[in-house]
Parts: C-alpha cells; structure tokens; sequence
C-alpha cells in the first residue's frame, strides 16, 4: 500500500460514530485508589514524539518505556484510563500463551521461538518489577497459578506442558487429584500443574500506577478524547482529531485498543473478536472460604468454557468465565459462573454476590498477540486472547522499543501484516454457539 493510499484511507474513518459502551460497577472500580488526574485534551494543536491511543496495559507501558528513554508521549483514551477490560479483567498475571514451548519453536524456528519463549516467560517478572519500581499499590501477590482438568487424560496433557517449562528453569509443581483438592479446596479436579511465575493483582489500581508513573516521567495522559481520525501530515508526522475537534501531531502513532478496536484504522478491528468475558464476586467469605486456594494461589480449568477464579485482598471469590457477545442486561446473564461456583464449592451453601461485570477480550485467529506496523510511523499491539496484564504490559514495553528505533528483527514477537479475518462474522457466531452449548452442558452436568 503507498503512503497516499494509507493517508487517504485512514483519514476516511473521520466519519464514524463514536461508540460508547456502558461501564459497570465492578469490584475493581469500588476498591481501587483514586485515579490520577487526566482531562480530556485541550490544546486546539500538541505536537509530540509519539501519540497512543488507548490508555489500557498496552498503551500505558508504551508510554512509560518510551517516557524513560526521553521521548515525549501524548496518550489519549475514549474513557478513563483502564476503563476497557484492562481496569476489568480478572487479575490474574499469568506469563503464558495458548502455545506450550516446544509448540512455539515449532511455528517459529529456533531463533525467534527461543527470544519469544524467554520474553514470555519474563512477563510476569516485567510486571511485578514495574510495581516494585514504581511503587504501585494494586496488592500484589505472587503465589503461582493452578491450571486444573477434570480428567486424567486431561491432566496428563498439563504435566507435559509443565515439564517443558521445568525445562527451561520455570518453578513448577505436578499435582494429583489429592494436591490439587489441597490446593483449590475443591475435590472436582483429576490433577493439574502449579507455575509458580504467576500471581494476582488488583488490575485497574495497577492501570492507575502506571498512569501516575508515566505522568512522573512527563508523559501527557487525556481521558474522554476519542480520536475519529488519523491522517499524513507531510512526510514525517501523523495528525490525530479527537471527537471535540482538537488536534494533535505526532510522529510515531501507537495504536493499543485491543477488544475495544474500532474503524480507525481499515480492517484492524476484524483481525480479533472482541469476546466478553465476564466475573462475578461474592461478599468476603472469612473463614468459610480459608480452604480456597488458601495458599494465595489463582486457578483456571482447561476443559469446556474456561473458567477462571480467585480471591481478593479481602477475601472475595471471584469466577470468571466467557459470555455471550452481547453486553449484560442484568444478573441472569451471569447465572451460568454462579453455578459454576455452586459446584465447584458446594460446601460454601447459598451465596451473596457483591459484584457481577464483564469486559471484552481480543481473540485473534491464531490466538497470538499481534503487532503490525502497516505504515511508517503507524504500530499496533492487540490480541492477548485473556492473558492481557503479563502480555499486554510485555507488547507494550516491545512496541516503544520498535518506536524508538529498535530493530524489528530483535523483536520477540513477528512484525505482522494486518489481515482481518476470514468470514469474521460467521466466526463470532461460530464461537457464541459454543459458549450457549457448553453453558447447557454445565447446566445438565454433563
């Protein structure tokens, strides 16, 4: 694509709507710190070394990488910082992908597949780092997490993954039936593997952290400044216009809005399926829940629809687990994880949920993250597949590198085409039909 063809079709998305989606009250909203200030841009024109658009994990570690090396950032978000699936996630900082590491070499070669590997398995020692450096209060707990399977067969699969970790001087442990009923407080699982990498943290508090970070070190951080579009300024420079009419010039452009893409950027928005994957919280359990994962642990299954869990600071249970497309009309729409609580823990009784809310998750085809760089001066990070702190933070961090002049070949992750995908309708069907058949699966108990 030439450099007119590329300015002509982005500047073409100035026209459309500027979409709002309604933000619930989640656990994390109520319990997090104040938020930092940021006020929507108001210069009528800024100029700056690099413009991110999207004020989540990716951004934001875009921004305070590039801020360290000395270069002057501008972020601008459509809502607050940390108001998309970043500030509603489940919390958990698991530093894996969907792909085991002998899986990774295979795609990959050798080369790349070993630099991917390492900065994978690094991710979660990016994010605790960045707490400790920065002073981040997000209460961070660094315990392992429990990946679990209902079946022997399925178990087995998990220990394999877990030795080629153990491999490459991963801490992991293997658990039976026995150890893993010690660790969750449930006897429902056949087995699983604890990767002691990982950890929780309280995911919008540590969206604000590195707001307040990247603020220390002059980064500019604007809420409520949607950008409608993006267009060539000359040979060296991009101008973004935001819904009020502000403008801004910018060098390099960094596009990070992962399940909340829209038409800025042509086809970008088709390269994921922005699923929703929703929580529900319960009341403090005190003593009734000291039995669950009492370690400080977090847990997911492997089998049907993933379900994932933990507890809070104050001793919530969480469990979290993919929806429907479609935003929550109300708590019927989340009937199907407080089930899934119900069996899992029958012992716990009737339940009291303090919280229930959802946030949407960028799936991408091959279920890796994506970075393209489709024009000069033009990057985008997206597609963390619902393992956005660790991955989101560690595209973020390789993203600045790129910006800032670092070779594309040294990147752990490929520099990739945009390429929407295929029948990317059919495919958002396709996934929904399965999330409403295991959900009746679970309801039979099948």
């Amino acid at each position: 694509m030439t450099m007119a063809a590329t300015a002509s079709i982005a500047s073409s998305s100035s026209v459309r709507p500027v979409l709002s989606h309604p933000s619930a009250p989640s656990l994390w909203a109520a319990t997090a710190p104040a938020a930092p200030p940021t006020p929507p841009l108001a210069a009528a024109l800024t100029t700056t070394d690099v413009l991110v658009i999207g004020a989540g994990y990716t951004g934001l570690s875009a921004a305070l990488h590039l801020a360290e090396s000395g270069a002057s950032v501008c972020v601008l978000d459509a809502h607050a910082p940390g108001w998309g699936a970043s500030g509603r996630n489940g919390g958990q900082v698991n530093p894996t992908l969907k792909y085991d590491p002998d899986e990774l070499q295979r795609i990959h070669g050798a080369a790349l597949g070993e630099r991917l590997i390492d900065a994978v398995s690094r991710s979660a020692d990016l994010v605790y780092g960045l707490i400790e450096r920065h002073g981040i209060d997000c209460a961070p707990v660094r315990a392992g997490w429990l990946q679990v399977g209902y079946t022997q067969q399925a178990v087995d699969g998990m220990h394999a993954r877990a030795r080629q970790w153990e491999r490459r001087g991963v801490r992991v442990e293997l658990l039976d039936r026995t150890a893993t009923a010690a660790r969750t407080g449930t006897p429902a699982f056949a087995g699983g593997w604890l990767d002691g990498r990982a950890g929780a943290i309280q995911p919008l508090a540590y969206v604000r952290g590195l707001v307040r970070a990247a603020q220390t070190l002059g980064a500019q951080v604007h809420s409520g400044s949607p950008v409608l579009a993006l267009e060539r300024q000359g040979t060296d420079h991009w101008a973004a216009t935001t819904a009020q009419g502000q403008r801004i010039l910018a060098r390099q452009v960094l596009l990070a809005t992962n399940g909340y893409t829209d038409g800025l950027w042509p086809g970008l928005a088709r390269t994921v399926l922005a699923a929703n994957s929703f929580i529900v919280a319960t009341q403090p359990l005190g003593k009734a829940g000291a039995h669950i994962l009492p370690g400080g642990e977090t847990g997911s299954t492997s089998q049907r629809l993933l379900l994932y869990f933990r507890k809070d600071a104050q001793g919530r249970l969480l469990m979290g687990g993919r929806g429907h497309f479609a935003d929550p009309q109300g708590a019927g729409d989340y009937a199907h994880l407080e089930r899934a609580v119900a069996l899992m823990f029958p012992g716990l009784g009737p339940l009291q949920y303090e919280y229930r809310w959802a946030g949407r998750i960028a799936v991408t085809r091959d279920f890796m993250p994506h970075l393209h760089q489709p024009a000069p001066g033009i990057t985008m990070a997206l597609g963390y597949n619902g393992r956005g702190i660790a991955m989101a933070t560690l595209l973020g961090r390789e993203a600045a590198v790129l910006m800032a002049g670092g070779n594309a070949p040294a990147c752990p992750f490929p520099v990739t085409p945009v390429q929407p995908i295929p029948l990317h309708g059919l495919q958002r069907l396709y996934i929904a039909a399965g999330v409403a058949w295991y959900s009746l699966l679970d309801r039979l108990g099948a």
